[in-house]
């Protein structure tokens, strides 16, 4: 069975002020949109939080304040990615952290929730790689390089390099559980 026609499906990650979801705010949203036939597209916008980006955050990140400054409202982004994943099945690595974020700040911009939640894709990975020693994207990265022709230029920990990590890992795993040839859809 050809798993990509269950979808659309749209990757995405986020990078935040913290860890808390009704505390913090969302920075940067990054997503790829798998269409049933095969194409790609990609959505990636910084996000002014209206709050000051602690420093812990820039060091991993390396969003600064002075990169947010003219940045989009959530308001405003919020709207472009529910269009862009409209009818998607939605796919995160770590998905309760990330929908959890998604969610309260559409609730909190009166906004429309993201309607069937969204896959966790550390299962799928943990089933078609068994035994892995950590399942985070960084570790799953070093683990399986020959695997994911995405090179750390540095990006490690923006929401635009980490959703194409997360389509490169899910597209892997799901062709291994559901025997899918593999076709070139290079990030």
């Amino acid at each position: 069975m050809d798993w990509r026609l269950s979808g659309p499906f749209a990757f995405f990650d986020l990078e935040t002020t913290g860890m808390s979801p009704t505390r913090d705010r969302i920075l940067e949203i990054g997503a790829i949109r798998l269409d049933k036939d095969g194409s790609i597209s990609r959505f990636s916008s910084l996000v002014n939080p209206r709050i000051p980006v602690p420093e812990r955050i820039t060091s991993v990140t390396g969003i600064t304040n002075e990169m947010i400054a003219d940045a989009p409202s959530f308001h405003d982004v919020g709207f472009k990615f529910l269009e862009f994943c409209r009818g998607c099945r939605m796919v995160a690595h770590n998905a309760r952290f990330d929908l959890a974020f998604m969610q309260e700040s559409l609730a909190r911009h009166g906004m429309p929730l993201l309607p069937n939640g969204a896959y966790d894709s550390i299962p799928i990975i943990r089933r078609a790689y068994p035994g892995l020693s950590s399942y985070s994207m960084q570790s799953l990265m070093a683990q399986l390089p020959v695997c994911c022709q995405i090179t750390d230029d540095g990006s490690a920990h923006r929401a635009a390099y980490d959703a194409e990590a997360l389509f490169v890992l899910f597209r892997m795993s799901m062709n291994i559980l559901c025997g899918t040839p593999e076709q070139d859809t290079t990030p």
